[in-house]
């Protein structure tokens, strides 16, 4: 058996396919902040033989939604130095080129928020500059100065290498553990 299941703003779904091909639906609350719930809930509801199930795929507009409604906590940015506009500037995405009128949308985090340390990786995830720990201490206080609710980290070259982005969360976890 195939089962998916999508975490809504209101609803969490559920779509089926058996070994016969019968296809079937559930649809429960969504239950923030525990969204799992809502996740075991429609499994229950739907009345499938969990141990029948092969294939589990999850998703969830939750993000997508709080994204798009521009809805969500104060968050700040680490990223790597020298790259601190690179979303902004959104080179790898204009839907419209050579409309002269076109306005990017805001950023999501503004660029006040947006803080740069030093680290780098090259393309295979070698160490070119290894963490400056130091500055990511400063970023967090200063994100704290700020009242920053939520912190992402995001490093060049970190899908093939993840050390400094483990790093700097261990050290944002053990200087303020709340965010």
């Amino acid at each position: 058996m195939r089962v998916a299941t999508d975490i809504g703003g209101t609803f969490t779904d559920l779509v089926y396919v058996d070994e016969s091909g019968k296809v079937g639906v559930a649809k429960s609350h969504t239950t923030p902040p525990n969204f799992e719930k809502g996740v075991i809930d429609v499994i229950e509801k739907s009345g499938i033989d969990q141990k029948a199930i092969k294939t589990f795929i999850h998703g969830t507009t939750v993000i997508i939604n709080a994204l798009t409604e521009r809805k969500g906590v104060k968050t700040g940015l680490i990223t790597t130095k020298g790259f601190r506009d690179v979303l902004e500037i959104a080179r790898g995405n204009r839907p419209d080129l050579f409309n002269v009128r076109y306005q990017k949308p805001t950023p999501f985090v503004d660029r006040y928020l947006r803080k740069e340390v030093d680290e780098r990786l090259d393309h295979k995830g070698k160490v070119i500059s290894h963490l400056n720990k130091d500055q990511v201490k400063e970023v967090v206080d200063y994100f704290k100065k700020e009242g920053v609710e939520a912190i992402a980290v995001a490093y060049l070259h970190a899908y093939i290498n993840s050390k400094h982005e483990e790093e700097t969360v261990g050290l944002i976890k053990e200087l303020w553990p709340e965010v």
